[in-house]
């Protein structure tokens, strides 16, 4: 018998945990994730797909699934994406069969999205964690986004100026990282997904049977 004082295990199937970083432009995001990829072979980085054109460096199937508008717009129509959304100009979408596979698995997968694919996501995963990337100064980003060397200098300004709007959505997260010095900010982002598979409701569902045997019931 369950004893009434137990809190009951929610009614989710998945195990692992889903991690959404966002972060403006230049904020060193995709720095500080493949770093936290590199350490942490648990976590699985989910791959989106884009209509932009790859960059110096970029593979298919590795940074981005690389289509053309017409193929986009036609697994949008038939809800093959979680979340989608359009960014500078592009087109991104992340595909949901992927990520629900690969959580009730009992991987912990991050999305690097915009604050609208994590406004998103957040409605079909509440349990979701957010993690915004902020950089130290809006001058130090112009610096880092004109050092990196992959854009016109119009683009760098436009960049700029959607920076101050994509920021004030950091609030809608749970956790906020400022990206002055790059290995405490990497400390900082393997320890909030150390303390994810720590909740109360993760360890359950890892370990069920131990729960069990423990007289943690639900019910």
């Amino acid at each position: 018998m369950s004893d009434p004082d137990t809190p009951s295990l929610p009614v989710d199937p998945h195990v692992g945990n889903l991690l959404i970083v966002a972060a403006p432009s230049g904020a060193g995001k995709s720095t500080l994730v493949n770093a936290l990829l590199d350490a942490d072979h648990a976590v699985k980085l989910s791959i989106s797909y884009t209509t932009r054109a790859p960059r110096p460096g970029e593979a298919e199937g590795r940074e981005y699934f690389f289509i053309d508008i017409a193929t986009f717009t036609a697994m949008k129509l038939r809800n093959e994406f979680i979340e989608s959304a359009e960014v500078h100009g592009h087109y991104y979408g992340t595909s949901a069969k992927w990520i629900e596979a690969r959580i009730a698995e009992g991987d912990d997968v991050l999305l690097e999205i915009d604050w609208q694919g994590a406004q998103q996501i957040k409605r079909r995963f509440p349990e979701a964690i957010g993690i915004f990337i902020l950089p130290p100064s809006i001058d130090a980003l112009e610096a880092r986004l004109r050092q990196r060397g992959q854009d016109e200098s119009a683009v760098i300004t436009r960049r700029l100026l959607a920076a101050g709007g994509e920021i004030a959505h950091a609030r809608e997260f749970e956790y906020a990282i400022i990206n002055q010095e790059f290995a405490e900010a990497s400390h900082q982002l393997k320890s909030i997904v150390q303390a994810a598979r720590l909740r109360f409701s993760s360890q359950a569902l890892r370990h069920a049977e131990l729960f069990g045997q423990l007289g943690i019931h639900f019910g």
